[in-house]
């Protein structure tokens, strides 16, 4: 068994940090003036939504190569379920068969 961690929760993680970095940097932005607060008190809903906003394409640039392993891990888990099911399909028809001719 390998101790190298799942591509999909390495990625997960990644995805997340990026993002708190984001919510991070935007707050003290907020805080400082360099940008306008929200309106009234969603200043916290503003916050995270433009940390969402600025988030997302640096996920999508920065992490290519782990979304590709994730990618290339999920394709190799549907491809093996599949065969199983062929195979395991073709033994239901086998004996489907044999008690039909018996």
């Amino acid at each position: 068994m390998s101790l190298k961690p799942s591509a999909t929760i390495r990625y997960t993680a990644m995805r997340l940090g990026i993002f708190v970095g984001c919510l991070v940097l935007v707050a003290v932005f907020v805080r400082l003036g360099w940008v306008p607060a929200g309106l009234g008190d969603a200043n916290f809903a503003w916050i995270v939504l433009l940390a969402l906003v600025l988030s997302a394409p640096l996920s999508f640039v920065l992490l290519r190569k782990q979304r590709d392993e994730m990618s290339a891990q999920i394709s190799g888990r549907v491809a093996g379920a599949k065969q199983k099911l062929a195979e395991n399909r073709g033994q239901e028809d086998a004996a489907d068969d044999a008690a039909r001719v018996a």
